[in-house]
């Protein structure tokens, strides 16, 4: 970082944005923030109190091009004009998550990655330490953001849910304990439609970690297996799974209806019976959180208090209602594919399944199974439905279509019998009709409770 010259310039005036703006003029920096579109009231009001210069609706060259380093918001991709010119002046680029870690102190991070069970396991992890005692403050995706949180009240322990665009430009961010949940296919759009580019970048939570760290990965997930196998890291690696066979010494596994959590021969194990979050996709996240801990040495008394406690996310897998036998869950927080499978393996009745929103270059072909076996019914939820009917004609008899959340709740409704359950679980982002997921998925509630 050339810190000859103090200035700072923010590209992006959202949470990460102005989170960052802050630290930095704290720090000493000369800041500066530029956001292309309309910055939301809240955020201006935070950067007018704080007498934070800003532009928005529009970037000038001028006033970012003579800027010693650049905060670049997750959202924008590189392809961006104003990105290709910042790249040609070869200034240095960090996202957020990197430029807060400088000014972390001794503070110790828990990073957590995955494209599905981010938000839940950074929540669960987050509870558990809150539970014993600890110092602690989530942030990133999910709450403040990382920047903010060391501005206005610095902790000795984050616990970070991070998205593959935070650590695409990362230059120092370590963690002392990195969690990468699973990889399938999301955002490629971003990555030049390969693959193989987003496992890179959600690797690179792992990338700058030293021995004495620790990487905690699921062993089930195969593209994680088949990338580790020739990306090799110097933290200390620690694996969860389904299958026991794979633990040899040290990480977490389900076996006899108990999770097991080893490290450094001590042994904590709990029923599964007594979890509170349910699902297959949620017994990975519980291990995750609770092997995290562990290699935090929160001891096993409270790790089980906390399993056993924990409220779950809302808008993730969250009842919302059930309504003359209908039983109605809420799980708009479900944006990709893969999602919807997991939401779907959870469900132990028929299912009359809310799909769609802004499609992603979605592949249905993983979840056909899934849905064969238990959807009755599918209730498009989008302005462009058509890669919807394209893929599921063929094997689901009714499919309708409706644009606002009220529609598509009475259509389920009226789709469902006693017994069903009504699955918002869209598979999309929500930006085509919603402002956001949350924004979907409380309409979608708002519409439950007036049936």
């Amino acid at each position: 970082m050339n810190t000859a010259n103090k200035r700072l310039v923010v590209l992006g005036a959202a949470e990460s944005g102005v989170g960052a703006a802050l630290l930095g003029k704290q720090q000493g920096w000369d800041v500066f923030v530029s956001d292309g579109g309309t910055i939301k009231p809240a955020f201006r009001d935070t950067l007018l109190q704080y007498e934070i210069p800003f532009e928005e609706r529009g970037h000038t060259t001028a006033n970012i091009l003579n800027a010693a380093c650049i905060v670049k918001s997750p959202g924008i991709p590189e392809k961006a004009a104003v990105m290709k010119e910042v790249r040609a002046a070869g200034i240095e680029v960090c996202s957020e998550i990197e430029f807060a870690y400088r000014y972390k102190g001794d503070s110790k991070i828990i990073g957590i990655t995955g494209s599905n069970g981010k938000s839940t396991t950074t929540l669960l992890t987050w509870h558990i330490f809150k539970t014993e005692g600890y110092d602690v403050a989530m942030v990133g995706n999910i709450g403040y953001s990382f920047a903010r949180q060391i501005f206005e009240k610095p902790c000795a322990w984050y616990v970070i849910e991070i998205s593959s665009f935070q650590l695409d430009d990362i230059h120092t961010f370590r963690p002392d304990v990195a969690v990468l949940l699973n990889i399938t296919p999301d955002h490629l759009d971003r990555y030049d439609y390969k693959f193989e580019n987003y496992v890179a970048s959600k690797f690179n939570i792992t990338r700058y970690q030293r021995e004495g760290d620790f990487f905690v990965v699921n062993a089930d997930d195969p593209a994680i297996n088949k990338y580790i196998t020739t990306h090799q890291t110097h933290a200390k690696t620690i694996f969860f799974t389904m299958d026991d066979q794979k633990i040899t010494d040290e990480g977490a596994f389900i076996k006899d209806q108990f999770l097991f959590m080893n490290h450094e021969q001590e042994n904590t194990r709990t029923s599964i019976h007594d979890l509170s979050i349910k699902g297959l996709h949620n017994k990975y996240n519980t291990m995750a959180a609770g092997i995290s801990a562990r290699v935090a040495n929160i001891r096993t008394e409270k790790l089980r208090e906390s399993l056993e406690t924990f409220k779950g996310l809302e808008h993730r897998l969250e009842y919302v209602a059930t309504v003359r036998g209908v039983e109605f869950i809420n799980d708009s927080k479900g944006t990709n594919v893969n999602s919807v499978w997991y939401a779907l393996e959870s469900m132990a009745k028929p299912v009359v399944l809310i799909l769609g929103g802004q499609d992603k270059g979605n592949d249905y072909n993983g979840i056909l199974d899934m849905v064969q076996e238990k959807v009755k019914a599918i209730v498009c939820l989008g302005i462009n439905n058509e890669p919807i009917h394209s893929f599921f004609d063929a094997h689901v008899n009714n499919i309708i279509d409706t644009s606002t959340a009220r529609e598509a709740v009475l259509a389920a409704y009226s789709l469902a019998d006693s017994g069903d359950i009504v699955l918002l679980s869209p598979g999309c982002a929500s930006f085509d009709l919603f402002a956001n997921y949350e924004d979907r998925g409380t309409q979608f509630k708002q519409a439950v409770r007036e049936l």
